[in-house]
């Protein structure tokens, strides 16, 4: 506990790192008393029926995403997945258009540009969905819910939601810049959190029922979770190291002529290299049936059904698939394999047994390909953990925290918000957050020795 205090006494002495959590925490507030502001129009008395749409199914997952705002009609209601979802589309561009690649090798002016266009496009997916959700609005609700005249609802709306989803995404770049960890997890998380009290509670008072299993379940579902987070944390921090040996100029003792030796170092390449982007992507695919065709019908087709049915078989497998793909995708765009290879041989540096330059790309290439696959695959059988929880009886808003999007994103977030502070920590020559060692985020790519 002294320790504690002393780490935190450390934090307030860094004006710098002071300034960024009180900055985090206050775009943080903003975010979550938006999520209460209802949309102008609507009588918030009357939201019984959405919030009993969404709590449970696809709905509900995108109502966590958003930290109550979906079920809460608000101006944050569509929060951040339409950011995510053009930043997909730009990224998957980059792979494709020659125009959007050189953009991504100019440095600084070209991501300055490709944010602009992600800007543009969550501005287009944005007024996509908005129509889908106040149709939905007006399916959901009683006609005495809506206070104002039906057009200029539909306009106003319309421009509301937009509006608060480009909020959303400028909280979220203010808090990358001005603040700790990454705006758009950080957002999404603290979404997350907020409903972790709910759906304790929920699940508390099911297991206390005549039926329901009384403590004991109780217990036997916080073990569960505990180990399940104690693998995610493996998961997140896992690496695979590379022997290298790094030659070194000496001075031979007898001749007093230099005399070369050589070093032996290691990569660490991580197991899951992408961290949370993958299962946050493939996750925002999924969502899009629902919010851009499902809400706006009462009888949807077989396939929006099918891709809407959180416990269905096509709905996981569909969302494995694209997680494993998603790891492999965003791994290759984190790591260049040929750049490192190219550092190493500009060094000085080599792996034993292969020749420097492009056979080295290619070594790191096939290593990180392998240890991928069962990384991706176990990220994948994390993601879908909540559907057999909730198979096992398990309260689906509280399923939610057996793996998953939400486990994953929370476990990821909070180690590398974690590892931002204890770098600044590092940096003032304090002690770092663990005394039994660094804390490993998903950013941990340098060589170690």
């Amino acid at each position: 506990m002294k320790d504690f205090f002393n780490t935190l006494r450390n934090i307030y002495k860094i004006e710098d790192l002071r300034f960024r959590i009180l900055n985090t925490l206050g775009f943080v507030l903003i975010y979550r008393l938006g999520s209460f502001v209802v949309l102008p129009g609507i009588d918030p008395a009357q939201l019984d029926a959405l919030q009993a749409q969404t709590s449970s199914g696809i709905l509900g997952i995108i109502n966590m995403f958003s930290g109550g705002a979906f079920s809460n009609a608000s101006v944050f209601a569509l929060g951040i997945m339409p950011y995510i979802s053009a930043s997909i589309v730009i990224q998957l561009l980059g792979m494709a258009v020659p125009a959007v690649q050189k953009m991504q090798k100019e440095g600084e002016s070209g991501r300055k540009k490709l944010n602009q266009y992600t800007r543009y496009l969550t501005v287009l997916i944005t007024m996509g969905q908005a129509p889908s959700y106040i149709a939905n609005l007006k399916m959901q609700l009683p006609s005495e819910a809506f206070l104002t005249n039906p057009t200029f609802f539909w306009i106003s709306s319309i421009i509301i939601l937009v509006s608060g989803t480009m909020f959303v995404m400028w909280l979220g770049e203010k808090i990358t810049d001005k603040g700790i960890g990454n705006g758009i997890s950080m957002l999404i998380m603290i979404g997350i959190i907020a409903r972790l009290p709910f759906a304790f509670l929920a699940e508390l008072g099911s297991r206390l029922s005549d039926a329901g299993g009384g403590l004991v379940v109780m217990l036997i579902e916080l073990v569960v979770l505990l180990f399940i987070i104690v693998a995610n944390i493996m998961l997140v921090q896992g690496t695979r190291k590379i022997p290298v040996q790094v030659a070194r100029a000496a001075v031979s003792g007898r001749t007093g002529l230099p005399q070369a030796t050589q070093a032996r170092q290691y990569i660490p390449l991580k197991v899951n290299a992408a961290g949370v982007m993958p299962i946050i992507f493939a996750q925002a695919i999924m969502f899009i049936p629902s919010l851009t065709f499902g809400l706006v019908s009462d009888e949807p087709n077989a396939v929006i059904q099918a891709l809407s049915d959180f416990q269905g078989f096509w709905y996981n497998f569909t969302f494995a698939v694209l997680i494993i793909v998603f790891t492999y995708f965003y791994t290759a765009i984190t790591v260049n394999s040929n750049q490192m290879a190219e550092d190493m041989k500009r060094n000085g540096s080599f792996i034993p047994g292969v020749k420097p330059g492009k056979a080295t790309g290619l070594y790191i290439d096939s290593v990180l390909s392998r240890i991928t696959l069962p990384g991706s695959i176990f990220l994948a059988m994390v993601a879908i953990l909540p559907s057999i929880a909730m198979k096992a009886g398990v309260n689906q808003q509280f399923s939610q925290f057996y793996g998953g999007t939400s486990l994953l994103i929370m476990v990821g977030v909070i180690l590398d918000t974690l590892q931002q502070i204890e770098s600044h920590l590092l940096m003032r020559h304090y002690d770092g957050l663990m005394k039994s060692g660094r804390i490993k985020g998903r950013s941990s790519m340098s060589m170690a020795s």
